[in-house]
């Protein structure tokens, strides 16, 4: 008598687990035809449902036919740090967490980060329903350099906060990405090409996989323009990395700026330096030396620098 062979998403995932088991599920960023098969499974069988937003988490089940059993929960920004602890009782004790955000993955700049820390600390097993993805999405899309990039997230709302997290990354090479709100975005630009320059190659990605789905390429500054006339919908923006640098196009003072930025931001002075001479393409005891001498020069004071470590 042959026994019947369990399906290979029965075999992956059983339906029993000896312990509590935190599900990070991927939503669709905009059509909801992008949602993975396994999504609906995973929303049928959870104990527990964490939603950044309830009433979409509805929307979602009832246009995926889905019918849950599980509790559902809120658990947004406000609350994030407050309900964490009761979700990790609800893992101790066994249950199937559902971690769902209002799209794309959970934890990449929405909800889901302080979770998946506190799950980690307490041993238990974190695993994903992997889905669509804003930021790959549109890197893929906006025509740019995708062999390396690194993603920003938000940018600061306050002008200066904006333009000191941009001066952090002016000599990065990699593709930047951003997050952005459609009525910050002609600010956002602007400053990017303040720092990054005019001419900097970008795309503002908009509604990605919607309706009116857009991308909008061309150089900060007539991008910035662009955008002063209004934009609506979830943006995305990437940016070209900057050119590499051929030693001896940055002076002494733009190095010595560059180091005070990472500093202010918080690096330790040999980290800043090390990170400065690999964007400018220079020996780190240059930008050591530079350094020094602008310290010197302020203090007016001759003194010996240290040597690097």
């Amino acid at each position: 008598m042959t026994t019947a062979q369990p399906r290979a998403t029965e075999a992956a995932h059983p339906t029993t687990d000896p312990a509590g088991v935190l599900v990070l599920a991927g939503t669709p960023i905009g059509d909801l035809a992008d949602a993975p098969p396994r999504l609906a499974t995973e929303l049928e069988r959870a104990d527990v449902i964490a939603a950044e937003d309830t009433r979409r988490l509805r929307r979602l089940t009832q246009g995926l036919g889905v019918h849950t059993t599980g509790r559902v929960l809120s658990y947004f920004e406000g609350n994030e740090s407050a309900r964490t602890p009761e979700l990790v009782e609800a893992l101790l004790a066994g249950s199937r967490v559902l971690l769902v955000t209002d799209a794309g993955m959970p934890s990449v700049s929405d909800p889901g980060y302080r979770l998946v820390a506190a799950a980690v600390e307490k041993d238990i097993k974190v695993t994903a329903v992997p889905g669509p993805s804003a930021v790959l999405t549109a890197l893929a899309m906006s025509g740019l350099p995708v062999d390396r990039f690194c993603f920003e997230g938000f940018l600061p709302r306050k002008a200066g906060e904006r333009l000191s997290r941009l001066r952090e990354v002016e000599g990065e090479r990699r593709t930047l990405v951003y997050f952005e709100a459609p009525h910050r975005l002609d600010d956002t630009l602007a400053a990017m090409a303040e720092v990054f320059g005019p001419d900097r190659r970008a795309a503002v990605c908009r509604e990605l996989t919607k309706t009116y789905e857009e991308v909008k390429r061309g150089g900060l500054a007539a991008l910035a323009e662009w955008a002063a006339e209004g934009v609506r919908g979830e943006i995305t923006v990437v940016v070209e990395g900057a050119p590499d640098a051929a030693p001896g196009d940055i002076d002494a003072d733009e190095l010595v700026r560059r180091v005070q930025v990472r500093e202010e931001a918080g690096e330790r002075r040999k980290e800043a330096i090390a990170a400065v001479a690999a964007e400018a393409g220079v020996p780190k005891r240059e930008v050591f030396d530079a350094v020094v001498a602008a310290k010197n020069a302020a203090q007016k004071v001759p003194s010996v620098g240290k040597e690097l470590g």
